[in-house]
């Protein structure tokens, strides 16, 4: 490519991102205007709102369903209405059942000086709420955040992955019919809308998707200094202890492989078993994922992978793993397309491509430990993951893979469930994320947590102002207690 062609392309660029720039900006500056106009809405108003957005997706269930079969080439009317939407509307009803609770000011004590007065935390709406959304579950992971903010009574602005582009204009139609401009926005654009996106001055970011993309984001909200909840990724371990039912085991895990074909940022990425019940373990879980899906990749209950790139990588993956000596067993028909057959991956080892990123497919390479605290060592020597997952009877060894262990949420004797208790807060750790919502947690991640203490008419804490005087002194013999 020519220096002069290269130029041209470089200022079409930019050129494209000054106009997201400019386009974006004049949508928060609207919603943020008609934020500062109206008072914050009251619960009514609130629960006015979800109760829209609830409504819309039962009357738009069959286009939604279509649009993400669409995006992702064969994807099952179940797997969108269990994974996608039936979450989202979950997340409504337990919001608006507790919204009454969480709104209250809450009470909180004070030290006998400040008495009698009273000291009380009053969560407000923080304005406008940026929403980020991967292509994955394109509406749980949009929507349910998108409610969430809404319940504490902001203003959001969403931005759904390009990469699922007819689910994503599903969702903008659903939106526009429920709430005004000023109230939901959907802003729809590649990764440069992506990146000015990230750079607006939010009152607050949520943003669901890869490490190395949530760095970069966070790095642009840092320059506003606006808030941030990243729901990132990472290797989420499934640590199979001594004792513990394999049979039950195989069927979650080769589940948790199946679901979405494994493109799922909590899905058990590989396993650990203990060195005697490992031939054990892939023999089972080659019936378990041959029962799930006969024909493999070819089977019309099997997700095909979201892109011809993604589908590529997957098979790098395995070609990668087979070269460095892993035992590889296919299921059924093998990769066609976008397409990719589950596999399971024995005597997996750290080299391989494999266990050094995150798989997002169909792929489970299984390790193997010789003992409890060698298979705890080789996780906490990693990246903390986003989910864990560990299976065997309560005692000694269980607690200490959950005493040791440092991730985002943990699954016992089961994978992925914890995602659905939307009392549970979800939310990583380190590489895997910052914050948490679902819940209470997200109530308060996307409310402004304001103290006020009400000073009384009558009270100690003007003596104290007086320098050298015996209050004064009393008090600050207190403070120091």
């Amino acid at each position: 490519m020519s220096a002069v062609a290269a130029k041209g392309i470089g200022e079409l660029a930019s050129s494209a991102s000054d106009q997201w720039e400019v386009r974006l900006t004049r949508l928060l500056d609207a919603q943020r205007r008609a934020f500062q106009a109206a008072r914050a809405p009251d619960r009514a108003a609130r629960l006015v709102g979800l109760g829209a957005l609830k409504t819309a997706l039962r009357a738009h269930k069959a286009g939604l369903i279509r649009a993400a079969a669409q995006d992702f080439g064969r994807r099952s009317a179940e797997e969108t209405v269990i994974y996608d939407l039936g979450q989202v509307v979950q997340a409504i009803n337990h919001l608006s059942r507790n919204l009454r609770r969480w709104m209250r000011p809450e009470r909180r004590g004070l030290s006998w000086p400040f008495l009698p007065g009273r000291a009380r935390v009053i969560y407000q709406p923080k304005g406008v709420v940026g929403v980020m959304a991967p292509w994955n579950y394109p509406y749980n992971l949009s929507l349910v955040p998108l409610a969430t903010a809404l319940a504490a009574g902001n203003r959001v602005m969403l931005k759904p992955s390009e990469h699922a582009p007819e689910s994503a204009r599903a969702m903008a139609r659903l939106l526009e019919e429920c709430f005004d401009a000023d109230e939901v926005a959907v802003v729809q654009g590649d990764a440069v809308c992506g990146a000015a996106f990230a750079a607006l001055p939010f009152d607050h970011l949520v943003f669901t998707g890869s490490t190395a993309v949530g760095a970069k984001v966070m790095r642009a909200a840092a320059a506003n200094l606006v808030p941030v909840t990243l729901e990132l990724g990472g290797k989420s371990p499934v640590i199979v202890m001594q004792g513990a039912d394999l049979g039950r085991a195989a069927r979650d895990i080769a589940w948790g492989k199946i679901a979405n074909a494994g493109q799922t940022c909590i899905a058990p990425d590989y396993a650990l078993v203990h060195e005697e019940d490992a031939g054990r373990l892939v023999s089972l879980l080659a019936d378990e994922m041959a029962r799930l899906v006969p024909d493999g990749a070819r089977d019309p209950k099997m997700t095909t992978i979201i892109s011809q790139h993604h589908a590529d990588r997957l098979r790098g993956l395995l070609d990668d793993a087979r070269a460095k000596g892993a035992a590889v067993t296919e299921i059924g028909a093998g990769a066609a397309a976008r397409a990719v057959a589950p596999a399971i991956l024995a005597k997996a080892g750290p080299e391989m491509d494999v266990m050094r990123e995150e798989i997002f497919g169909p792929l489970l390479p299984v390790l193997t430990y010789a003992s409890a605290d060698e298979a705890i060592s080789f996780v906490i020597a990693r990246p903390r993951p986003l989910a864990l997952y560990v299976y065997g009877p309560a005692g000694a060894a269980r607690d200490a893979v959950l005493a040791r262990t440092i991730s985002g949420n943990v699954t016992v004797n089961g994978v992925m469930t914890h995602f659905g208790i939307e009392s549970l807060p979800f939310g990583g750790i380190g590489a895997s994320g910052i914050g948490a919502y679902h819940g209470r947690e997200g109530f308060l991640a996307m409310s402004h947590a304001k103290g006020v203490y009400y000073q009384p008419k009558f009270s100690m804490i003007p003596l104290g102002r007086v320098p050298g005087g015996r209050f004064a002194r009393l008090y600050a013999w207190f403070t120091m207690r």
